[in-house]
């Protein structure tokens, strides 16, 4: 399982041109999910989106995770995070989880990072998404489960 975490402003998902989800300041996660994840690795990359210090303290420095800095979360699935890209100028996609296990991960890991944390906007999963977002840094970071 892989999280892109982009530190925003703000930021937001639209489909068929209506707002599905947006938050303030916070992180834009977008979500990828592969054929072997688990519950358990779910549970793992969530600790770390929520534990991650992306945010400034009073003396500047990344200290501070999303809870601590009151900001929202916005998750966003995304099949392309599975893609193999090591090999040739075409992604490959054989490591994605099966749409059905995508989505099944996909939910649970929202319906926890509702329970520990607030705001938590989402997208549609499998939808075709707009995302928005203002970048603030920027900051981007890939993390992993396990």
């Amino acid at each position: 399982m892989k999280g892109l975490i982009q530190r925003v402003r703000h930021a937001s998902v639209d489909v068929d041109n209506q707002r599905v989800g947006q938050i303030d300041q916070g992180l834009l996660l977008l979500l990828g999910v592969e054929r072997n994840d688990t519950h358990a690795q779910a549970d793992a990359l969530l600790k770390k989106v929520l534990g991650y210090r992306v945010f400034a303290d009073e003396a500047g420095k990344m200290n501070l995770n999303v809870q601590q800095a009151g900001g929202g979360l916005l998750v966003v699935s995304q099949f392309t995070l599975a893609a193999d890209t090591r090999k040739g100028l075409r992604p490959g996609f054989s490591e994605a989880g099966s749409p059905e296990w995508a989505e099944t991960l996909y939910d649970y890991f929202v319906e926890r990072a509702r329970a520990l944390h607030d705001p938590v906007a989402t997208g549609i999963f499998a939808a075709d998404m707009q995302v928005s977002l203002q970048n603030d840094g920027p900051v981007t970071f890939l993390l992993q489960a396990g």
